[in-house]
């Protein structure tokens, strides 16, 4: 477009540029938040107790189950290139193959899932809302305890190290991020599609 012997971007050009610079904040500051919630810690065998799973379903309420499930999969990418942003400050493809590994390859289909579930109204009830957050921490949980069994634990060792401690944890995590999801769509916002 020309104006007055000026050449103008496209309308469409800016709007994606916003688009794309939106992403990417958003982006980085879900991965910050990530490796903040990481940091939070209570150790424990074979598995720590952190804030990640509450992080990660958040991440896909909040950004929606592309781009939340994106954000999550690059965060744990760059802890496998070797930055300290996973549990404690861990980083290194190690952590891919320890007794966290499980949880670490189920944090993007959670958080996919709780995105895909907001984004179809669960947020408008807070029972719902709740009820998202506790399936993705069930998929987080399901995902450890899996790879804890295919690790050579009895299946019944798995869920007494890698789901039962965790199970309170879980649920006062899962009402937190649904309730706070809630008041977001009390508010106005809806988690995009």
């Amino acid at each position: 477009m020309r104006q007055a012997g000026i050449a103008l971007p496209a309308p469409d050009s800016r709007t994606r540029d916003m688009r794309i610079l939106g992403w990417l904040v958003t982006t980085a500051a879900t991965i910050g938040l990530l490796a903040l919630a990481s940091r939070v810690q209570i150790p424990m065998a074979p598995v720590p107790v952190t804030l990640q799973t509450l992080a990660v379903t958040l991440a896909g309420a909040l950004l929606g189950w592309r781009h939340g499930g994106l954000a999550v999969a690059l965060w744990l990418a760059l802890g496998a290139a070797g930055l300290p942003v996973l549990a404690g400050g861990g980083a290194g493809l190690a952590k891919f193959e320890g007794a966290t590994a499980g949880y670490l390859f189920a944090f993007p289909v959670a958080a996919a899932l709780v995105g895909a579930l907001m984004a179809r109204g669960w947020d408008r009830s807070w029972v719902l809302a709740i009820a998202a957050m506790l399936i993705g921490n069930s998929v987080c949980l399901a995902g450890g305890a899996a790879w804890l069994a295919w690790q050579g634990q009895s299946m019944a060792r798995a869920w007494a190290s890698g789901v039962e401690p965790f199970l309170i944890g879980a649920a006062l995590k899962a009402a937190a991020g649904g309730l706070a999801m809630r008041w977001l769509a009390a508010n106005g916002f809806r988690t995009p599609r």
